[in-house]
């Protein structure tokens, strides 16, 4: 690649260097984005049904329909890939649970949309990533392994925050710590969708019920105001 320099010599060879049409970058930049959510997939379905020790890259690649080479310009290791995998996860996680969950008019009915939301987001083969990954890596101090206790704990903070907004408005009563009960609240959910696979539609509505079991139990609404969110 050639640099502006100081000299004539430098700025000549940049200057005559043939450039590219801005049709031409925009379809390179298009190949790349192509190639890399390709590996990035291919390489979430390995992880979630080998995990980490498991996957190989070769067999990423080929299955995305590209040479061990192509994968390698996108991604210097297993490690580096695992990651950005993980992150590829979360985004799709939060766009298409997360961000919809948060528009639910009070607590409650924000922890039941996420529990249905996560529910519908695990039906696919690429979700069970962070999952996998989180018990393949317990209690190790490994990048992959803190990258999804990072994601994990940023669950049990936001339902915690959800837990103490609800005991606030009164529609949760206190009871066990907020911790306690949004770590239990998730191990429900979790378990849920991990007994319930290929289960649809009934995962779905059944998620909902273990979150709002937990709740229940804690929550001055009715049962019959539960059923009618659920």
């Amino acid at each position: 690649m050639y640099r502006y320099g100081t000299n004539a010599t430098s700025w000549m060879s940049a200057a005559s260097a043939p450039t590219l049409s801005t049709h031409e970058r925009l379809t390179q930049a298009e190949r790349r984005a192509r190639s890399r959510s390709a590996l990035l997939e291919s390489a979430a379905r390995g992880l979630s049904r080998h995990g980490y020790s498991n996957l190989v890259l070769e067999e990423v690649a080929r299955e995305a329909g590209y040479t061990r080479g192509a994968l390698y310009h996108q991604f210097k290791d297993k490690e580096d890939l695992a990651l950005a995998v993980i992150e590829w996860v979360n985004e799709h996680w939060m766009r298409e649970v997360g961000e919809p969950a948060a528009q639910q008019p009070d607590p409650v009915a924000e922890l039941l949309a996420l529990a249905r939301g996560h529910a519908v987001f695990c039906r696919r083969d690429i979700a069970r990533v962070v999952m996998a990954l989180r018990l393949e890596f317990a209690g190790q101090d490994h990048p992959v392994g803190n990258k999804t206790e990072r994601i994990w704990e940023a669950g049990v903070k936001r339902c915690i925050k959800l837990i103490n907004a609800g005991r606030k408005a009164g529609s949760i009563e206190p009871g066990p710590p907020a911790r306690a009960t949004a770590v239990a609240l998730l191990g429900a959910l979790e378990g849920a969708v991990i007994a319930l696979a290929g289960h649809a539609p009934h995962d779905e509505q059944l998620a909902a019920r273990a979150v709002a079991g937990v709740l229940r139990k804690s929550s001055k609404l009715t049962q019959r105001d539960f059923v009618t969110r659920l």
